[in-house]
C-alpha cells in the first residue's frame, strides 16, 4: 500500500482526500501516566495544591485534539463534532489512564486528533504533578480503536 503522506518522488504532501465520502468517523486513543503512591493521591483524592488536575487535563486534551492539524504539519484541520477524555485510576500500579474519544462527520479519520488529545492530557497531568513526582514516566500511548471510512472499524491488536 505504501505510505499514504509521501508523493511518487519521494516528498511529503498532504493526501487529497476531495473525492472520499463523508461517513461517520470515530477514534479511541489510550496512554497511562505511572506515578508515585503520593502524587497518585493528591490526583485521586483532588488535593493537588496546583488545583483540580483532572479538570485542566480534560480541558488541555480536547484542545490538543482540536489542535492537532497546527501540531502535525500534514493532518487535515477538522470539524470535531465530539472530543471525549476520560480518567481510569489504577491504585495498585498506580497509574493512570487517559483515553480521548474523537468522533466526527467527515472524509478522513481522527487518530491523530486521539492521539494528540491523549498527549496533551498526559503532558498536563504531568506538569501539574512533577514537583511530587518528577519521575513519572507516560507509556503504552496507542489507538485503540477506530470506526468508519473506507478500511471500516479496527481495533488495537487486530493485524
Amino acid at each position: 500500500m505504501g505510505l499514504s503522506h509521501v508523493n511518487r518522488q519521494g516528498e511529503a504532501n498532504m493526501v487529497d482526500v476531495s473525492d472520499k465520502a463523508v461517513t461517520a468517523r470515530e477514534a479511541i486513543a489510550q496512554g497511562t501516566l505511572l506515578l508515585s503512591q503520593e502524587a497518585f493521591a493528591e490526583v485521586s483524592e483532588n488535593r493537588a495544591a496546583k488545583g483540580d488536575v483532572l479538570a485542566a487535563a480534560r480541558i488541555a486534551g480536547i484542545q490538543g485534539a482540536k489542535q492537532c492539524a497546527n501540531l502535525i504539519p500534514l493532518c487535515h484541520p477538522l470539524a470535531l463534532s465530539k472530543v471525549d477524555i476520560t480518567f481510569e485510576f489504577d491504585a495498585v500500579t498506580p497509574s493512570i489512564v487517559v483515553q480521548c474519544r474523537c468522533k466526527l462527520k467527515g472524509q478522513t479519520g481522527v487518530e491523530m486528533e486521539a492521539l494528540t488529545g491523549v498527549n496533551v492530557a498526559l503532558l498536563t497531568l504531568f506538569d501539574m504533578c512533577k514537583a511530587v513526582d518528577p519521575n513519572m514516566t507516560m507509556t503504552g500511548i496507542h489507538v485503540l480503536e477506530k470506526r468508519g471510512g473506507k478500511t471500516g472499524d479496527w481495533q488495537h491488536g487486530n493485524r
